[in-house]
């Protein structure tokens, strides 16, 4: 399309060009000629009033050479024999025949004619005895064509900036509309290969704006409906996770047997199938999706974990363990979606459940510290041996993950993934429950949590009264460190 409206362009031009310089360069060439001429006609007119006065050869020879073209040897004047017997003068060079002569003569009309060189002026003037003589300018064929050479280098020149200009707007026009149209091709090209985070820059002619217009409103909604997809089933795949462990810690209470050896078999086959799903389900999530930030699009993070533990409470009970909810009396906006939290304290309650024996002690604490919040969730329980080899197959989906065998680490990916999507980060320690802390930093200004983490360590060197009177209790849990990690 560029090319093809170049070549129109250059056609169109050129035959502009033509119909307008081929015309204007003949009309130059006439108007030189007629000037060339004029001048002649000047010169010979200069003649007239001596012929007039006299025809005596001496004053004519006078006359003559007083003249420009007579100096130069282009003027001549011929006087006719008269009918007293004179004699017949010529006075300068003829350049024209005697029949020329003759025809103007008899004609009284001026006449040009062709020479070798040039043309002669044939101007018929009066003499004084009734007479006509013939006044004679040559006019060379240099001054005939003078300054038209360059007028029509000027013209040609015209001609061609007007081609080269015009060639040039062309392929700017043309690049103008076929670039947002090839754009436009490849995004949709990309598109359909699964590169969902294409787009095309709104720009180009009004229809090519329109149609890029339609084509990002089209990827987004094709990339929310898609998010949507996948969302739907690693949430609905995750909430299943909650009664598996449920069935699970169920399934080891039926002792031993075939009955039982089948049920505790089923229950993992269907939480491998579970966490398969999810894992799918996350690793296809579009990379344009991001977090969701903002307060229209967080949730009060101490309404949601009063309900998660509410839930996780009548569990604990049945198994006999003592549980401790801190830090949840007031309002905690968080840019984190209410089921992106919800799953990643299903996921952590979950592990503490299936990794840690019956009657072992967790607790959940929350505390606001200006820019972030800080979630702890301790246990009792033996620990994790290698805090880096978990999270790092949290990361990877790896077998193995919070120390326990057969887990896939998702919980912990889950969990990870909510921290990161505002800026904050995944911790795994030792708590003064003599078990695992994780402790997860959320943002709230989307950026790094690090002021909050330096503003957290001073606020709890200060200490605080634990939930059993002992003082600097939540001070001592909150601030313990792994020594094998030293977080």
């Amino acid at each position: 399309m560029r090319w093809a409206l170049v070549k129109v362009c250059l056609a169109v031009t050129a035959m502009v060009v033509i119909a307008f310089a081929v015309p204007l360069g003949l009309v130059i060439k006439e108007m030189a000629r007629d000037r060339a001429f004029s001048d002649a006609e000047r010169q010979a007119a200069t003649i007239g009033p001596t012929l007039t006065i006299t025809t005596d050869r001496e004053e004519l020879i006078r006359a003559v050479l007083s003249t420009e073209p007579g100096g130069q040897g282009r003027l001549a004047v011929h006087v006719p024999a008269d009918g007293t017997g004179g004699p017949r003068l010529e006075i300068g060079t003829r350049r024209a025949t005697r029949e020329d002569l003759a025809t103007v003569g008899a004609s009284g009309r001026a006449s040009i004619a062709d020479v070798p060189g040039g043309s002669v002026l044939l101007q018929p003037t009066a003499l004084g005895s009734g007479g006509i003589a013939v006044v004679e300018v040559f006019v060379a064929d240099d001054d005939v064509s003078n300054g038209v050479g360059t007028a029509w280098l000027v013209l040609a020149g015209v001609g061609i900036a007007l081609i080269v200009g015009s060639v040039a707007v062309a392929d700017r026009l043309g690049v103008r509309m076929v670039q947002p149209a090839q754009r436009l091709a490849g995004a949709a090209q990309d598109l359909g290969e699964g590169r969902l985070g294409t787009r095309v820059p709104e720009e180009g002619p009004t229809e090519l704006r329109s149609a890029a217009v339609a084509f990002n409103s089209m990827a987004d909604q094709v990339v929310q409906l898609l998010a949507n997809e996948r969302e739907l089933a690693a949430d609905l795949s995750h909430r299943l996770r909650t009664p598996l462990t449920v069935l699970r810690l169920n399934a080891a209470s039926l002792g031993e047997g075939p009955a039982a050896e089948q049920t505790r078999a089923a229950v993992e086959q269907l939480e491998h199938e579970v966490d398969t799903i999810i894992r799918t389900a996350r690793e296809q999530r579009p990379q344009t999706q991001g977090q969701q930030s903002g307060a229209g699009a967080g949730c009060d993070a101490s309404e949601v974990i009063r309900e998660r533990m509410g839930f996780w409470s009548a569990l604990a009970e049945d198994e006999g363990r003592t549980v401790r909810l801190a830090g949840v009396d007031r309002t905690v906006r968080i840019p984190v979606a209410r089921p992106e939290l919800a799953a990643a304290l299903d996921a952590l309650l979950g592990n503490v459940f299936r990794h840690t024996p019956e009657g072992t002690a967790f607790a959940v604490d929350v505390h606001h510290s200006g820019d972030a919040v800080l979630v702890l969730v301790s246990d009792a329980g033996p620990g994790i041996p290698d805090p880096e080899s978990a999270l790092a197959r949290g990361a990877s989906g790896r077998n193995g993950a919070q120390g326990g065998v057969g887990s896939t680490g998702l919980g912990l990916d889950i969990v990870r993934r909510v921290a990161e999507s505002t800026g904050g980060d995944l911790r795994i320690g030792r708590s003064v429950l003599g078990g695992t802390e994780v402790r997860i930093w959320i943002g709230l200004d989307g950026g790094p949590a690090e002021r909050a983490r330096r503003g957290h360590r001073v606020g709890r060197r200060s200490g605080s009264r634990g939930p059993r009177g002992g003082k600097g209790r939540n001070a001592e849990l909150h601030g313990a460190r792994d020594p094998r990690t030293g977080s």
